[in-house]
């Protein structure tokens, strides 16, 4: 065998996904609470998947499960059940050196650029840093020194920059330092959580222009993390949003924004603040959600958010609800879950929002890996944001 093991790495015109998760359930032991239940279900039953130069965007409230979801993703947590598929492969089958050449693919943005950086370290020695654990892929002194220059300029510091220590950068600066260091491996895919929401609004957007900017060059797919609704918009090609461990709704970005498909997302997007004084804009209704989010150790039966919801009906207390596709809503199914640019294959039936709850379909007649914007819900929405009853 040689010295380093290498995984093979699919052509972009593959149409399988870079990265898929597939029922992923995580629970945590926790001590005996008032309901007697000792597991907490941080993730239940979680469906997502990452396209090639893409950013998918994760939002909800705290403690819904996105930054689990993230440890989950970069093998820092083993899920109880499910699917993790990277470029075809099942991270969590790997050992040895095939698994230390899997972790050079995938890199992490922290939330704190203050926290993350160690203090006692030079700019280049954090930059450096995943050169010790994967010593070939900078194996002398000279070309790690070269590589630091490289990154260093390709997020916007100098070269003199090399030898400062953290506090001597400003909050923007040291977040590029951690994006370099993430750079260093040259990773496919970069999960960013919350990775401006410490940094004040106008560093916050020279910090997004760079990931998109490398995004651009590098072709780099990113899994962004935030509360900040606007951010998300900006950034994201695709939405997930997730309320108490479950993904309630995906799709394409102006799709889940404008025509959201669940109760709960209308409500988070009618919170978000905008600078559109259009009368459309303004005359938008504001819906106020009553209730604290459930505990996860004591989830709610059927629908999770039916006890804040104000749709609610007494199905939604019995039975979980099925996947409903977006067509009535915004148009027929806009793409193949497995590639943003692939069409649905013919044999793939595409119903509409509104023919899929009429019908009270399961998960099975509704694939949510074959459809690009869906939600779990009864009663799915309007495009006014009333709730379509049938």
């Amino acid at each position: 065998m040689s010295e380093t093991a290498t995984l093979p790495r699919r052509s972009a015109a593959d149409r399988g996904p870079l990265l898929s998760a597939t029922g992923v359930t995580k629970t945590f032991r926790v001590a005996r609470n008032s309901s007697g239940n000792t597991r907490l279900t941080a993730l239940d039953g979680v469906d997502l998947r990452l396209g090639r130069g893409e950013t998918l965007g994760l939002v909800g409230e705290s403690g819904c499960g996105k930054s689990t979801l993230a440890r989950v993703l970069l093998l820092l947590e083993r899920p109880d059940s499910g699917e993790i598929r990277f470029d075809g492969v099942d991270p969590f089958a790997l050992k040895g050196r095939e698994l230390l050449a899997w972790r050079r693919r995938v890199q992490m943005v922290f939330q704190d650029p203050y926290a993350s950086l160690n203090a006692r370290m030079t700019a280049a020695d954090i930059i450096a840093e995943p050169w010790r654990t994967h010593r070939d892929v900078m194996p002398t002194a000279s070309a790690r020194a070269a590589r630091v220059r490289e990154l260093l300029d390709l997020v916007g510091l100098r070269e003199g920059d090399a030898e400062r220590y953290p506090q001597e950068f400003s909050g923007g600066q040291r977040q590029r330092i951690g994006i370099a260091r993430a750079l260093a491996l040259d990773p496919e895919i970069i999960v960013c959580d919350e990775p401006v929401s410490a940094l004040d609004l106008s560093v916050q957007a020279q910090v997004l222009n760079l990931l998109t900017d490398l995004q651009q060059q590098l072709g780099v797919s990113y899994v962004f993390i935030s509360h900040d609704l606007s951010v998300v918009r900006h950034v994201a090609d695709r939405v997930s949003v997730m309320y108490l461990g479950k993904v309630i709704e995906q799709g394409p970005t102006e799709d889940v924004f404008d025509r959201p498909l669940h109760p709960y997302t209308a409500a988070l997007m009618s919170a978000a603040p905008t600078l559109d004084r259009s009368p459309a804009a303004q005359g938008r209704k504001r819906i106020l959600l009553e209730g604290e989010v459930p505990s996860p150790l004591n989830p709610p039966s059927g629908c999770r958010f039916r006890t804040r919801c104000p749709y609610a009906a007494a199905r939604c207390a019995e039975v979980e609800p099925a996947p409903v596709v977006a067509g009535s809503v915004s148009g027929s199914v806009s793409g193949s879950v497995d590639s943003p640019t692939t069409p649905v294959a013919d044999d793939v039936e595409q119903p509409t929002a509104t023919s899929a709850a009429a019908a009270g379909l399961g998960s099975a007649a509704v694939n949510p890996r074959h459809v690009e914007h869906l939600g779990l819900c009864h009663f799915p929405l309007d495009a006014s944001g009333a709730p379509i009853h049938s």
